[in-house]
């Protein structure tokens, strides 16, 4: 089969490789679409991050590049191994990309595993990737969904569990308002599940392109474009003075962050989602008279079955963000310079592996 193989940073090659297999307690999937991440772009221009390099193998997987890439995947059951008895042949999943040693307890009560020693994830860490045709996971981490969610939109499902758990992070409830700075893939699905929950959301984002979809999936009440707008003047408006309730950092953009201590009100909660792959700083003196609480968020911990119900019960939408479909040849070209180069084009492209969506 084809995949898309990391060796180093500017060096991701199409190769063929041997097809997985499923054996006892695993799910053969069908790759239909994966999404091309944030953090994917992160490894190709300025990493290795996640990603083992070679000669360093990642402690669980035993792997170390070149690794098959790829974690925001939707497909069809294909297989299923010795010990699997409630997936079948022809089910729609969603994959949640973990690799977690085997005595982590990851049941529905887990409120951390997310965070267990030496945690990693599907298609960054090895274990394969939803940038080959097929894969096969642990059982633990395959999600059914509904057929009636089309599966290029289910590849959405991944970053969208992103978004559920900053805000459960948050603990903002119904009525409060948000700043979200950065209309990129996470933070307008940080807006949806913000808008899914009946907070109030102020959307900051310099691409047009980008603003429009905040505008056009009616994710964003208040759309701010931080280059030719006051944008803490803009929250102070909204709010009566008062300050934002909670913002969501996401970006890794020192001006966004820094925007955020200004705007949130005394005692708010400012959530960081986003992956810094450089240092940042923070202005300790406004943390602290502020009383602001800041908080981090990393990928998603029992987030996916939330995530899911949003989609099927049509409180989120997620057509609207998808911008591109490419085939696996293109992934350079048409998807990772795209998405480096020229953002403000672009929000979420989708690679279909075999070629078969497009």
């Amino acid at each position: 089969m084809r995949a898309a193989r990391y060796y180093d940073r500017g060096d991701i090659r199409i190769e063929d490789i041997a097809e997985p297999e499923v054996g006892p307690g695993m799910v053969g999937i069908d790759v239909a679409w994966c999404g091309i991440c944030g953090t994917d772009l992160h490894e190709y221009a300025e990493g290795p991050i996640f990603i083992p390099p070679a000669g360093h193998p990642q402690p669980i997987s035993k792997e170390s590049a070149p690794i098959t890439l790829g974690h925001e995947m939707s497909g069809v059951v294909t297989a299923v191994g010795p010990g699997v008895d409630d997936v079948a042949v022809g089910d729609h999943v969603v994959v949640e990309p973990y690799i977690l040693r085997d005595d982590v307890d990851t049941g529905p009560a887990s409120h951390d595993y997310h965070l267990s020693p030496d945690m990693n994830f599907i298609g960054l860490g090895g274990c394969g990737g939803g940038l080959g045709e097929k894969i096969a996971v642990k059982r633990r981490w395959v999600h059914r969904i509904s057929p009636d969610i089309p599966l290029d939109q289910a590849a959405l499902i991944e970053p969208l569990s992103v978004g559920c758990h900053a805000v459960e992070r948050s603990g903002a409830e119904a009525g409060a308002i948000a700043l979200i700075t950065g209309a990129g893939p996470i933070g307008l699905l940080t807006a949806a599940v913000c808008t899914a929950k009946g907070i109030t959301t102020i959307i900051s984002e310099p691409s047009s392109l980008r603003r429009q979809k905040a505008a056009d999936a009616g994710v964003g009440d208040h759309i701010v474009d931080p280059t030719a707008d006051d944008v803490v003047g803009r929250v102070l408006e909204i709010t009566g003075g008062r300050g934002a309730d909670v913002g969501f950092e996401c970006t890794s953009v020192q001006p966004a962050l820094d925007t955020l201590f200004d705007a949130l009100k005394p005692t708010g909660v400012l959530v960081v989602v986003s992956i810094w792959s450089h240092p940042g700083s923070v202005e300790m003196q406004k943390l602290v008279l502020k009383e602001i609480d800041m908080r981090g968020t990393i990928a998603y911990v029992n987030s996916h079955p939330a995530a899911i119900a949003l989609v099927e019960e049509g409180k989120v939408d997620l057509a609207p963000f998808i911008t591109g479909r490419i085939a696996l040849d293109d992934l350079i070209d048409k998807g990772f310079d795209t998405l480096i180069h020229r953002n403000e084009t672009a929000v979420k492209i989708l690679v279909s592996p075999s070629g078969a969506g497009l």
